[in-house]
């Protein structure tokens, strides 16, 4: 049996609901509950067996403590190439649809999310909702990352919550994501050469091991090197700076350039920021927008536009900008 995928006969109906999902059609709240509790399972678990066994003998621990040491240990998560790495969907359904279109449907295609599935757009249950089920069915060939929007505080303020109360009539949909969201990676590592991540980098962060050490099961902190992972920005500006979103810090060419030197880096890719063409080559690469493609093993981009729009409803409510 290949490793890369769990049969659809051992998750029941998985395939049927990926189908539905690649329809935009939402699944059940039962559905959803029991296709996060497999996500967990597997985000926790994403490690040699002979490791936790080892810990188990050696130290004594309990299983639910070999576990935390697991999750923590990949709060950076290793990724093979070739991979499409993707920036932030935000709950554009059709976008990803077309995505895939281009790209290729996984597991054809690995692809790796750099967080920012839901909120702003119409469709973010079925978004994230679509991500997590593949990650179930293909674990090794998708990695989804978090972004400062996989919180309870953000989705409360920028759409998530509401469509969760509109479309079940209560936020228990809205609480199941959101406590599986603590269990996403924060970082990945591409062949130990090309570092990704949703914002920046911390000034309390010099090598990856730093990362490695984190207890990531938790909400996004208001301040911290955890929260500067999925909040800070690049700027033209050497060193650091106070970040105007009120959370992270900004970070110039000179901090990249040192991180990349110190940790055996070529590269840092990240999302999070809005870049009118698309894409931006700097001392740290952007990939910010639903409409970037970028494949490691040809090197090549390419860009499409927005999917066509299919009937989006009628939603008065207008979120911030942003906070400050």
């Amino acid at each position: 049996m290949s490793l890369d995928s769990v049969p659809s006969n051992t998750h029941g109906g998985l395939d049927e609901q990926i189908s539905q999902l690649m329809q935009c059609k939402p699944l059940s709240e039962q559905e959803v509950r029991t296709l996060c509790e497999k996500a967990k399972e597997i985000l926790m678990d994403e490690s040699n067996v002979q490791f936790g066994v080892f810990f188990l003998v050696k130290y004594a621990l309990t299983y639910h403590e070999v576990l935390m040491i697991l999750v923590n240990l990949f709060a950076l998560q290793p990724v093979k190439s070739p991979v499409t790495i993707c920036g932030d969907i935000h709950g554009q359904f059709h976008d990803l649809a077309e995505l895939f279109r281009i790209g290729g449907k996984c597991p054809d295609t690995n692809y790796l999310f750099m967080g920012d599935y839901v909120d702003r757009g119409y469709y973010s249950v079925e978004t994230v909702t679509l991500l997590v089920a593949l990650k179930v069915r293909y674990h090794q060939r998708i990695t989804i990352l978090r972004g400062n929007h996989e919180s309870r505080q953000i989705t409360q303020v920028y759409g998530f919550y509401d469509e969760c109360l509109r479309k079940y009539g209560n936020a228990n949909v809205w609480k199941i994501f959101t406590d599986l969201f603590d269990y996403f990676p924060l970082t990945a590592l591409v062949e130990s050469e090309i570092f990704c991540l949703h914002g920046g980098l911390s000034p309390s962060i010099e090598t990856l091991d730093n990362i490695r050490n984190f207890d990531r099961v938790q909400e996004v902190p208001h301040e911290g090197p955890m929260c500067d992972l999925l909040w800070s920005d690049p700027d033209d500006r050497c060193g650091w700076g106070i970040s105007p979103r009120g959370a992270g810090y900004t970070f110039g060419q000179d901090i990249s350039e040192q991180f990349n030197h110190t940790n055996n880096l070529k590269l840092i890719a990240r999302a999070h920021q809005l870049v009118m063409e698309g894409y931006n080559w700097g001392h740290v690469t952007n990939f910010p927008l639903r409409g970037f493609l970028f494949g490691l093993l040809s090197h090549l981009v390419g860009e499409f536009e927005p999917a066509p729009r299919r009937g989006e409803p009628d939603v008065t409510r207008r979120t911030p900008d942003y906070f400050l």
